[in-house]
């Protein structure tokens, strides 16, 4: 089965040509006010525009205000929301596009549980958890907690790099892989164009083996 790649927090037009041409299947914008990797309405629609066609255009949000979100889509074309926060059902499913629910794990996860409550999610993406930061950490988390079933595509992100994704990938076999720090070079939310490229040909590789 062919493994998604999305690479998250992209903030330049370069940068997610570079993503594209790569073969990534999804790029995220974040707007997220507190991160690195911010981006305002206008330099997001920038970069969707530039996009090729075939590539899914994802916004991420943490606990967004419903104006902020209505204001961002007014003005940049989305193909699909991420909510990294405490979003209930009710406010992630509000605005007219798909969307996944990122969750962290730790020890106690439970899927069916996420499930019940995000019954319209088209997926869910699972981060290392931390009680403050809302994905973005960098840092792997206990892959042992990794549910062996669910009734909806489960896609892994925490500390991905191109040195560890074909592991992660070949034990956990999951939907798709999200990166966004291990693609990175010096300056965080500027890819390295040679490591999203090796990040790429890595989830390929593992998804043929």
């Amino acid at each position: 089965m062919r493994v998604r790649t999305k690479i998250c927090g992209i903030t330049s037009i370069e940068d997610g040509l570079a993503a594209a041409a790569a073969g990534c299947d999804a790029v995220g914008l974040n707007f997220v006010p507190s991160s690195p990797r911010y981006l305002s309405a206008e330099a997001a629609r920038d970069i969707a525009e530039a996009l090729p066609p075939l590539v899914t255009r994802v916004g991420v949000f943490v606990d967004a205000a419903p104006g902020e979100v209505e204001g961002v889509l007014a003005a940049v074309p989305l193909d699909l929301l991420q909510f990294n926060g405490r979003e209930d059902a009710a406010a992630c499913g509000g605005f007219g596009l798909p969307y996944v629910k990122a969750e962290g794990v730790r020890t106690g996860f439970c899927i069916e549980g996420l499930e019940d409550a995000y019954p319209t999610a088209r997926g869910f993406l699972l981060d290392t958890y931390d009680p403050v930061a809302r994905g973005g950490t960098g840092r792997v988390f206990d892959w042992s907690l990794w549910p062996t079933s669910s009734r909806r595509p489960l896609l892994l992100a925490g500390g991905l790099t191109p040195d560890n994704v074909g592991a992660a990938i070949r034990r956990l076999g999951p939907y798709g892989v999200d990166v966004s720090s291990g693609v990175e070079g010096g300056v965080k939310g500027v890819k390295s164009e040679a490591k999203v490229r090796a990040f790429v040909a890595e989830v390929q590789r593992a998804a043929l083996q």
